[in-house]
């Protein structure tokens, strides 16, 4: 009789053996340093969570249009391939596995954040809902410059050289972040997307910059290598779309022509499936590769998930932030968690950051 597989299963992801299914999620934690630049500290971070069976590092921004938020990484600098190497090797030599994801955030910016205070870009010159962080604190979204059609080309080829650049620092593979509102997203799903030329309308035109990122991305690492995020529901950053189904059927069958190494889909757990709810299953029929799931799973949740064959690998982000030995804790039972702290997520020093105590 076949043994039923949970978390602590191994899994091949196209030649890459990863010791459980347990699965570091990208978490934004903004302790990058001068040129946004990784630092000592972001390694040791990253070299004590190597245990997950596979760890997605922090958005990192593919050019400097790309920021959103101030002491976030970037890869698109000598310097900051080298801060990128002490991580990688840093979590190699812990027998780790690393991707790195590349990310641009289009509008949910400021212009105190760009080059020469420009406008941030976007599909569609629509003003999102909320406020920016900015070195000075709050500020609210200014309306972002639509992108002219001939621009688009140039974002295309930043995220194929950051994808060079991650490969020169070491990484073992690469996820382009299509999810939370930020570019991609925001050209792939209609509430962001109003244009009316070869990138908007129909679902096929607006899944077409997705589609040339990742086929220049493949394009530098193979397809084996290279992961997609997306977050089919959530409106996270004043994101909507019309008939998310749709939307993300779509987008799954052309991410399975391109047989990426997997789809990493952002959904609350609790969530139910069908009209109305969930994507994940629609996108499991649309695509036949690897799937990661994310969205408040624990111990419970994440080993039902892959026991019922609904996800291969799942992502855990504030249970790792806060549990540097989440997997030996999971082993444990998961009852002796550390309790996250909030204040300390985004900025500062290792307080709240490397400090966090193994069992």
């Amino acid at each position: 009789m076949a043994q039923s597989l949970d978390l602590f299963s191994s899994y091949q992801l196209n030649g890459l053996q990863l010791p459980s299914r347990i699965v570091l999620a990208p978490m934004t934690r903004n302790r990058a340093g001068q040129g946004n630049v990784p630092t000592e500290l972001m390694a040791t971070y990253y070299e004590q969570r190597a245990s997950a069976g596979l760890s997605i590092t922090e958005a990192t921004q593919v050019s400097p249009q790309g920021v959103g938020y101030p002491a976030t990484p970037g890869i698109h600098s000598d310097e900051q391939v080298a801060g990128w190497k002490r991580v990688t090797d840093a979590v190699h030599k812990s027998g780790g596995r690393i991707f790195l994801q590349l990310w641009h955030v289009g509008r949910i910016s400021h212009p105190s954040l760009q080059l020469n205070g420009a406008l941030p870009v976007a599909p569609s010159a629509i003003t999102p809902a909320g406020e920016a962080f900015t070195f000075t604190g709050l500020q609210k979204f200014v309306t972002p410059r639509a992108l002219e059609i001939g621009e688009i080309p140039g974002i295309v080829h930043d995220f194929a050289e950051g994808a060079k650049r991650a490969k020169a620092a070491g990484f073992d593979g690469v996820e382009i972040h299509g999810a939370n509102g930020y570019l991609i997203d925001q050209f792939l799903r209609d509430g962001a997307n109003k244009r009316t030329d070869a990138y908007g309308g129909p679902v096929e035109n607006r899944a077409r910059f997705l589609r040339e990122v990742t086929e220049a991305v493949v394009g530098v690492w193979g397809p084996d290598r290279v992961g997609v995020r997306l977050s089919p529901t959530s409106a996270f950053n004043d994101m909507s779309d019309s008939d998310p189904h749709k939307t993300f059927a779509h987008a799954a069958s052309v991410l399975n022509k391109l047989k990426v190494a997997y789809l990493h889909v952002i959904e609350p757990v609790a969530q139910k499936p069908g009209p109305g709810g969930r994507v994940s299953l629609t996108i499991r029929t649309n695509y036949r590769g690897t799937l990661i799931a994310n969205g408040g799973y624990d111990l419970k949740s994440g080993n039902a998930a892959i026991a019922s064959g609904e996800t291969d690998l799942v992502s855990y982000g504030v249970l790792f932030l806060a549990n540097p030995d989440l997997p030996v804790r999971f082993k444990r039972g998961g009852t002796e968690l550390n309790t996250p702290k909030q204040a300390t997520f985004y900025g500062g020093d290792s307080r709240g950051y490397t400090d966090y105590p193994t069992l």
